[in-house]
């Protein structure tokens, strides 16, 4: 089996090589074997300029032609990706590629379409502003309400789903929208969704975090839009 791990990078010239080494160096299990797909949203940092430097057989860059949002660079991986699942894992260090044979195990373990990683299991609040964790917790209560799901964290960006079923959800999301508008269709048809806990290490705004409160206002649009129209 094969997995796809789909980074997806935009001004992360500080981060960017050492995820991929982390990557690399995950063992995900006997049978399993790796593809590596980087979608750079028209980085002006440098990050393009490293990454044209990886030479590892297992890697795939795209350069998108401009800056189309996280969400477009996300579906673009998952259209590139030919593994039985694709792993979501952002280009900065808020998130342990480590983490990804736990969701290999859970997925398998329990035939699951999709494994969340979540920052919010057992009670935790791994954040450093708290407007950030109330807001993570209201829409993914949200969520829960409207659709009948039982996500701990929906604005998670780990996560991991069947290529297949990526692929069948019409997703049209282009930003961190994305992540509410998969969360509601996963929930909507009714595939099997489980969540693990993950170490996450959160980055401030002055150390290159992107997401802003406009974020969460197009989240809550996509919450509202997916629950009232067919």
């Amino acid at each position: 089996m094969k997995l796809s791990i789909i980074i997806c990078a935009y001004n992360e010239r500080d981060t960017i090589l050492t995820v991929l080494d982390r990557v690399q160096a995950v063992s995900l299990g006997s049978g399993w074997e790796k593809e590596i797909i980087v979608v750079d949203n028209c980085s002006t940092d440098g990050t393009r300029e490293l990454l044209q430097s990886v030479t590892a057989p297992n890697v795939r860059i795209i350069y998108q032609p401009h800056n189309m949002g996280k969400g477009m660079s996300i579906r673009t991986g998952f259209r590139h990706a030919a593994g039985d699942y694709g792993f979501v894992q952002d280009a900065d260090l808020e998130y342990d590629p480590a983490d990804q044979p736990r969701f290999l195990g859970k997925a398998l373990a329990e035939n699951l379409d999709a494994v969340y990683g979540s920052r919010t299991l057992g009670g935790r609040a791994v954040y450093i502003y708290a407007v950030n964790y109330w807001a993570v917790r209201g829409l993914t209560g949200l969520t829960n309400l409207l659709f009948g799901a039982r996500y701990t964290d929906v604005a998670t960006a780990s996560k991991m789903v069947r290529t297949s079923v990526f692929n069948l959800l019409n997703l049209n999301c282009s930003g961190f929208d994305l992540d509410f508008e998969l969360s509601n269709k996963l929930a909507r048809g009714r595939y099997r969704v489980g969540e693990v806990a993950i170490d996450y290490h959160p980055r401030s705004i002055a150390q290159g975090k992107k997401i802003r409160a406009a974020d969460g206002l197009r989240a809550l649009g996509v919450i509202l839009r997916d629950r009232l129209i067919p």
